[in-house]
């Protein structure tokens, strides 16, 4: 339980930080030669932060740690399907390529950019973070909120890549897969909103206060809490799947994206490591100071 208001005001300095910081790095970024920006990716990208800014600040930061479990889900809506795709539709190709470049980054961004992947990616952290154990640990401690705020960003990153094809050298699926994708991310893991709906006693502790807040009890609370997860996730993916497939209306459904020259650029370097490995990988060959004599022997002359 936690005492004082609930609409007491507080900094959340880490957080105004690292936004800004953000916005700095990607400032400086978009203005080195060859890295532009266009108008709409600057003003997609600062509209991303600002989602990411008011989702991890008060009141609506506040209000998810300590008293409201519709806050919370809130919270998690925004940082997974809001500021994940203006963030990476605001990134201009040779930025994404660069940020994407390293091996252990690339290969990571490859796997998710597989729908079947970035389902089971999602499901993990948006089911485990809102277990008993971890939402407890949330309420609990400031640390342990910044760390699944950057987890559930990140699960907002892996959900929308096999959408968005924003990693150089991802093959995206067809519009019509898309869909399909779509929904199935709708549905799967949301399924404790259900839960949440038909459960008969309050779930979570950190949530079982005696007050009430907005004039609700914490169990009709934790019902408008499924309500919210399941409609507000329903809305955002299937509004964007069937926009997504209206736009390809008289087109091959299952017709692959272009190639593009980062995707040229990106199979090379790919192909290049794996030649690198295979050399590194690959036996030396025998010495030949072994054989030294015995050619001496060859070239003597016959006594």
């Amino acid at each position: 339980m936690h005492d004082g208001s609930p609409w007491a005001y507080h900094l959340h300095v880490a957080a105004w930080v690292a936004v800004l910081a953000l916005g700095v790095l990607y400032a400086l970024a978009v203005r080195r030669r060859g890295w532009q920006a266009t108008t709409r990716q600057v003003a997609l990208f600062y509209g991303g932060l600002a989602l990411l800014l008011g989702a991890t600040t008060w009141p609506l930061a506040d209000l998810a740690a300590h008293w409201l479990l519709s806050a919370l889900v809130l919270q998690r809506l925004v940082l997974m399907l809001g500021a994940p795709p203006l963030l990476l539709l605001g990134l201009p190709v040779p930025v994404a390529a660069a940020l994407t470049r390293p091996r252990l980054v690339d290969h990571v961004a490859l796997a998710c950019s597989r729908p079947k992947v970035a389902v089971v990616v999602v499901v993990l952290i948006a089911v485990g973070s809102l277990t008993a154990p971890a939402v407890h640990a949330q309420n609990s401690s400031l640390l342990w909120r910044a760390v699944f705020d950057t987890l559930i960003l990140l699960s907002g990153i892996v959900l929308w890549t096999p959408v968005l094809r924003w990693v150089p050298g991802t093959t995206r699926p067809s519009p019509l897969a898309r869909t399909a994708y779509l929904i199935i991310q709708s549905i799967v893991p949301s399924f404790l909103a259900i839960v949440w709906i038909f459960a008969r006693h309050p779930l979570y502790p950190a949530y079982d206060y005696k007050g009430h807040v907005l004039g609700l009890s914490a169990l009709g609370e934790q019902q408008i809490a499924g309500f919210v997860a399941k409609l507000g996730t329903i809305a955002v993916l299937w509004t964007v799947a069937f926009i997504g497939l209206a736009r390809t209306e008289g087109e091959d459904p299952d017709a692959a994206d272009p190639l593009t020259w980062a995707d040229v650029q990106r199979h090379l370097e790919r192909a290049d490591r794996g030649g690198a490995m295979a050399l590194e990988t690959q036996p030396s060959p025998p010495s030949d100071e072994k054989h030294e004599p015995a050619k001496e022997e060859e070239h003597r002359d016959p006594e």
